[in-house]
């Protein structure tokens, strides 16, 4: 209970804003506003128990095959292994699968493969950084680099497309089981940088999908280009009950089918390398039913009634006078996201385990409130304006990437990891619908402009927790100069880290 209540504080807030905006300026439809209420306690119960399932069994999955790889010091194998396991993990990450149904011009199984493609080679990839300690700042300005070479002559269909994947993939699902992934292969390292490194895995994770999705424009062609925007409607709750019963059966065998790949690998480590005893296997099988269903009952609340009550509103808000509020409304909305982005409490618990509490995850998540605020608000801009999104990503990146020669390396890393966490369930359920809703009201292009949000969600945590790096560092740089004076030998252990 303790989870879903978690979840119920963490989405009450945003439901609360979207019921008296509809009960005040933007009048809906009943049955409309019933499907979202349904909707949104499937989401809640949902929540809750997928953060329990992957609390108990997708961390110490992770964290205990990262173990038993390093014991094995192949790394032919480790590099596979971490291929299948990225692969497996992000086709049944929550996020990616309402993008994969929201994305009109890919078919959702090609953009699923494509983007599990992405995210394995590079957590292969990050295995390998962890393994030889090269340097996160360095792999970062290399591939954003060919990242935007290859944006300059990418599809414009596929440009914001791309982003949002690498947005939407490192989610509540991908984050606990990546980063006690790399946890458990930094213990073969015996320095103490190894487990900061463990720091970064987020980030680079987040790059594949991008580039595949960027690759993929060159060779996928599609007719269906066109949005064509409309929204559910029902005459009665019998025809919302059994749309909402019509719906589970289909998401029980897509959650079957996608969590399956991860199983089969934990059962063949099982069997040839753990063996766990009766107990912790028994509490990881119940974790994984419990991540199952609560998978399944998020999917059917989120597509069935929650996100189109959003796609609605946003079409409403948009005509009239009231269009010029949808972006402090879109940037409050933002502020209240971050609370109900469970990968972020996850990511808050490492970042004070690893630097013992002196990055304090209160100023991370205040740092991420303001920045998935500020996305919003630019979002919105963009739908208003008609703005290309490189006006936006491009300088982004490039303040973000050079930041990083003037901050900690720890703060880099977790700033990179905290743009893939911001952007999780809420983004790319009500958000992103809410956008194309208003896109598709104003008669912009809803591929490259409403297209685009989870990008930008993704981007701006890149510049606020780098600041906050560089604020931080000044002020601990200022606390060792005034404890020591000129005359003083200031042995290098007695320094605070």
């Amino acid at each position: 209970m303790e989870k879903i209540a978690e979840s119920a504080r963490s989405v009450l807030p945003i439901v609360a804003i979207v019921v008296l905006l509809c009960l005040t300026i933007a009048p809906i439809p009943t049955d409309l506003m019933l499907g979202f209420l349904i909707g949104t306690l499937m989401i809640i119960v949902g929540m809750g128990l997928f953060s329990l399932g992957a609390e108990t069994s997708m961390t110490p999955i992770g964290s205990r095959i990262g173990t038993a790889l390093t014991k094995t010091k192949n790394l032919p194998l480790i590099l596979i292994i971490s291929f299948m396991l990225g692969f497996a993990v992000t086709v049944a990450e929550p996020d990616l699968q309402v993008l994969a149904e929201t994305v009109p011009h890919i078919n959702s199984f090609v953009l699923l493969a494509t983007v599990g493609v992405g995210v394995g080679f590079f957590l292969a990839v990050c295995m390998l950084r962890i393994l030889t300690g090269v340097h996160l700042r360095w792999l970062l300005i290399a591939f954003y680099g060919i990242i935007f070479l290859l944006a300059a002559f990418s599809d414009a269909d596929f440009l914001s497309i791309a982003f949002d994947s690498g947005g939407v993939t490192t989610g509540p699902m991908t984050v606990p089981f990546i980063l006690a992934l790399g946890v458990g292969v930094s213990h073969i390292r015996s320095d103490k940088k190894a487990e900061a490194d463990s720091f970064g895995l987020v980030s680079l994770c987040s790059i594949g999908p991008i580039l595949t999705v960027l690759l993929l424009g060159f060779f996928y062609k599609s007719d269906n280009a066109s949005v064509e925007i409309s929204a559910v409607s029902w005459q009665n709750t019998a025809e919302i009950g059994s749309a909402y019963l019509r719906a589970i059966p289909d998401y029980l065998k897509e959650m079957a089918l996608a969590l399956a790949p991860i199983v089969v690998i934990f059962f063949l480590f099982q069997i040839f390398s753990l063996h766990l005893t009766r107990r912790n296997l028994a509490k990881i099988c119940i974790g994984i039913l419990y991540t199952y269903v609560g998978l399944v009952l998020f999917l059917t609340g989120v597509n069935v009634g929650f996100s189109s009550l959003g796609l609605v509103l946003g079409a409403e808000l948009a005509v009239g006078w009231t269009k010029w509020l949808m972006i402090p409304l879109a940037m409050l909305l933002g502020w209240f996201i971050i609370s109900a982005e469970p990968a972020v409490t996850v990511l808050e618990k490492q970042i004070e385990e690893v630097s013992a509490g002196a990055i304090p995850g209160k100023a991370i998540k205040l740092s991420l409130s303001v920045a998935v605020a500020l996305a919003m608000g630019i979002s919105m801009l963009r739908v208003l304006t008609g703005l290309s999104i490189m006006w936006f990503l491009i300088p982004g990146y490039a303040i973000a990437l050079l930041l990083s020669f003037f901050v900690p390396d720890i703060y880099t890393a977790i700033a990179f990891d905290s743009g893939g966490v911001a952007s999780g369930p809420m983004t790319a359920t009500f958000m992103l619908q809410f956008v194309m809703g208003a896109g598709s009201a104003l008669g912009s292009n809803i591929l490259s402009d409403a297209f685009g949000v989870v990008a930008m969600v993704a981007m701006m945590p890149l510049l606020s927790i780098q600041v906050l790096g560089f604020v931080f560092g000044r002020k601990k740089t200022a606390e060792i100069s005034s404890a020591y004076s000129d005359e003083d030998i200031v042995e290098l252990w007695e320094v605070p880290v």
